[in-house]
C-alpha cells in the first residue's frame, strides 16, 4: 500500500486495557492519513536484564521471546480483530524497556507515537515520561475511559443469574 503520508503511526502494546485502547486508535489513525502501522510489544527476561547477563540461557530467552510474540498477536486479534486489510502493518516484537524501544522506532519528526495511558497515571508513567523527554515527533496519549461509580457498584453486586441469557 503507497502511503499517503510520510511517517509512521507507532503504538506500543503490552496487552493492557489502555494499550488496546491506544492500538484502535493508532489504527484509525494510520488508516485516516495513509500512514504504515507499526505496532510495538516490548520485553526484557522477567528475572530482569542483569540477572540474565550473569547467568544467560538462551533457551529461557527464545521461550520468552515467542511468549511476548504470542501476546503481541493476542493484543492485535482482541484491539482490531486481526491485522486490518488495507492498512500498511509492521508487528514488532523487541528486547528492550518500552521507552527505548519506541523512541527508536518512532525516531522522524513526522511519525506519530501513541500510547496508551490509565488516567491516574498520565504525568507519572515511567514510559510516558521516558518518551515524552526523548520524542522528536508528536506524542498522542490515549487516557483509559474510566468506568462511572455507580456502574462498578452495580457490577459489585451482579450474580451470574443476571447474566443469563436463556431466560
Amino acid at each position: 500500500m503507497e502511503t499517503g503520508r510520510s511517517g509512521r503511526v507507532v503504538v506500543g502494546v503490552g496487552g493492557s486495557a489502555a494499550s488496546l485502547g491506544a492500538l484502535r486508535v493508532a489504527a484509525a489513525e494510520a488508516g485516516r492519513s495513509g500512514r504504515a502501522l507499526v505496532v510495538v510489544l516490548a520485553w526484557e527476561p522477567p528475572e530482569g536484564e542483569g540477572l540474565y547477563r550473569r547467568w544467560p540461557d538462551p533457551q529461557w530467552a527464545r521461550h520468552w521471546y515467542g511468549e511476548a510474540r504470542r501476546e503481541l498477536a493476542r493484543a492485535v486479534e482482541r484491539a482490531l480483530g486481526g491485522v486490518p486489510v488495507g492498512l500498511d502493518v509492521e508487528l514488532r516484537v523487541v528486547r528492550e524497556r518500552p521507552a527505548p524501544a519506541l523512541l527508536s522506532f518512532a525516531d522522524q519528526p513526522d511519525d506519530l507515537l501513541v500510547l496508551g495511558v490509565r488516567p491516574r497515571r498520565l504525568r507519572r508513567g515511567r514510559v510516558v515520561r521516558g518518551v515524552r523527554r526523548g520524542a522528536v515527533c508528536p506524542v498522542l496519549t490515549v487516557p483509559l475511559r474510566s468506568v462511572p461509580r455507580a456502574q462498578l457498584r452495580a457490577l459489585r453486586r451482579a450474580t451470574p443469574s443476571d447474566f443469563d441469557l436463556s431466560r
